[in-house]
C-alpha cells in the first residue's frame, strides 16, 4: 500500500474512534495525502497502540500514535500512561504530609544572584537549541539536541561552579524506551536532617503538529529550557549550596503525553522521595503585541498553597506583575508531579489566551519570527527560578 493511502486509512480509523474525538470533521492537519509518513532518523510507528488517560475518563483508553497526534492538534490534552499506569497510586498518602511554605526571607541572597543573569546567555543557548531540525523525542536530532544540552550543562558546571560545589553536583541522563533521555541535575543539600527536594523543570523536546516536519521549538519549550539553564548558571556561579537538595529537570517527550516527566515522577514516587515543591517553566518568551509583559500563574490542576507562594516570589523579585490564568488538564509536566501527589506549580509567558498559539508546533516557532518574542521576558523567568531555588532550598551563605 502506498504511504499516502496508508496514512489516509489510519486517519479514517482515527475519525471512527469510539471516543468520538473527531466527529468526522475535516482533519486539522489539512490534506493528509500531502504529508510525509516517515523521515530519516525517526522511530515513530503511527499504528502503535498507546494507553491514554483523558480528562473525565475513569479508565485509560487505547489509541494509536496517529490518534494521539490528531487529538493533540485538536487541543485534547492527555497523559500517555502506557509505561506509567501506576503513577499516583500512593498520592493519597502524600496529602497527609503536605509541606508548608514560610514567607520568603532570603532577599539579599536572591538579589545577588539575579543581578548576575545575562540575556546574551539566553540568546546564545536558544540559537543553538533551535538549530536542530526538530527535538522530537523519537528522532535522531531529538537525541542530538539532548546530548548538546547535557554537554552544555556540564560545561557550565565545570566553568562556573567552585571546586567545593562541584562535589555536591550530579548530572545524569534519565533514559527512556525511546532515544531521547531526560536530563537531571542535582545540587545536594547541606542539611543532615532535611531530606526535602525542590524541583525546577522544563521540557527539552519539541514537535510540529505533524511530527515529521521541522519543529525548532523556540518558545515551546526552548524558552523555558534556556530560562532555567541560565538560572542554574547564575546559582552555581554564586556558589549556591542549598540546605535541602535542589534539582533541575529537562524532560523528554512532554509533547507525546508527558511521558518523560511521568517516568521520573513514578521513579521518585517509588523511592518515596520527599518532594517539597516542583515548578514548571513551559513557554517564557512571548509578549503579545498590544499587551503588557506579565507572568501567567496557572491556577488549575496545581497546588494552591505553592501557587500563592509563587505569586509572592513574582511580587518580590520580578519587574513585571503576575496574572492568573488556566491551561486545562495535563497541559505540561507539572501535571505528572501533581498526579503523583507532589506539590507543583506552573508559570507561563502570559495569560493562556495571549500566549504564542500562532507559532508553537509549527516551523515558525522561531525567536526571529516577531519582536513579540522577548529575551528580556525570558530573563524574568530565570529570576523566578533563582528565587524558587533559594527561597525553598535555603542557603546559609558563608561569611
Amino acid at each position: 500500500m502506498k504511504a499516502s493511502a496508508l496514512l489516509l486509512a489510519l486517519v479514517s480509523a482515527a475519525v471512527a474512534t469510539p471516543l468520538s474525538l473527531y466527529d468526522n470533521a475535516q482533519s486539522p492537519l489539512g490534506d493528509v495525502n500531502l504529508l510525509p509518513t516517515s523521515y530519516p532518523g525517526f522511530d515513530l510507528d503511527l499504528s502503535a497502540p498507546r494507553l491514554v488517560q483523558l480528562d473525565g475518563q475513569d479508565e485509560p483508553v487505547m489509541m494509536t500514535e496517529l490518534e494521539k497526534i490528531q487529538a493533540k492538534v485538536r487541543g485534547i490534552r492527555f497523559f500517555d500512561v502506557t509505561e506509567t499506569p501506576d503513577l499516583g497510586s500512593r498520592a493519597s498518602l502524600k496529602t497527609l504530609q503536605k509541606p508548608s511554605y514560610p514567607a520568603p526571607n532570603h532577599t539579599e541572597a536572591v538579589r545577588s544572584v539575579i543581578d548576575t543573569l545575562e540575556i546574551q546567555n539566553l540568546r546564545d543557548g536558544l540559537d543553538k537549541f533551535t538549530s536542530f531540525r526538530t527535538r522530537y523525542y523519537r528522532s535522531e536530532t531529538g537525541k542530538e539536541s539532548q546530548r548538546w544540552l547535557l554537554s552544555k550543562i556540564t560545561e557550565i558546571t565545570e566553568k562556573f561552579a567552585p571546586s567545593a560545589l562541584k562535589d555536591a553536583i550530579s548530572i545524569q541522563e534519565f533514559p527512556h524506551s525511546w532515544a531521547q533521555s531526560s536530563v537531571i541535575v542535582r545540587i545536594n543539600g547541606t542539611s543532615p536532617t532535611d531530606d526535602g527536594v525542590v524541583v525546577i523543570g522544563a521540557h527539552l523536546d519539541s514537535t510540529n503538529n505533524w511530527p515529521f516536519l521541522p519543529a525548532p521549538g523556540a518558545d515551546d519549550d526552548g524558552s523555558g529550557s534556556m530560562s532555567i539553564l541560565e538560572a542554574y548558571r547564575g546559582l552555581v556561579a554564586a556558589g549556591f549550596q542549598p540546605e535541602r537538595a535542589v534539582e533541575f529537570h529537562w524532560y523528554s517527550a512532554e509533547e507525546g503525553g508527558l511521558l518523560g516527566s511521568q517516568a521520573i515522577a513514578q521513579a521518585y514516587e517509588g523511592r518515596d522521595l520527599n518532594i517539597i515543591a516542583m515548578s514548571q517553566y513551559d513557554m517564557t518568551a512571548w509578549v503579545k503585541r498590544g499587551t503588557q509583559p506579565q507572568v501567567g500563574i496557572i491556577t488549575d490542576f496545581v497546588d494552591p498553597d505553592l501557587t500563592e507562594y509563587n505569586k509572592k516570589l513574582v511580587e518580590l523579585y520580578l519587574d513585571i506583575p503576575w496574572v492568573e490564568t488556566k491551561c486545562g488538564y495535563a497541559c505540561s509536566d507539572h501535571a505528572s508531579w501533581r498526579k503523583a501527589g507532589f506539590p507543583s506549580v506552573f508559570t507561563i509567558e502570559a495569560t493562556f489566551e495571549n500566549s504564542n498559539h500562532g507559532n508553537i508546533h509549527t516551523s515558525t516557532d522561531r525567536y526571529d519570527v516577531s519582536p513579540e518574542f522577548s529575551f528580556e521576558h525570558m530573563l524574568q523567568f530565570s529570576k523566578l527560578a533563582v528565587s524558587f531555588a533559594i527561597e525553598l532550598g535555603g542557603w546559609k551563605k558563608a561569611d
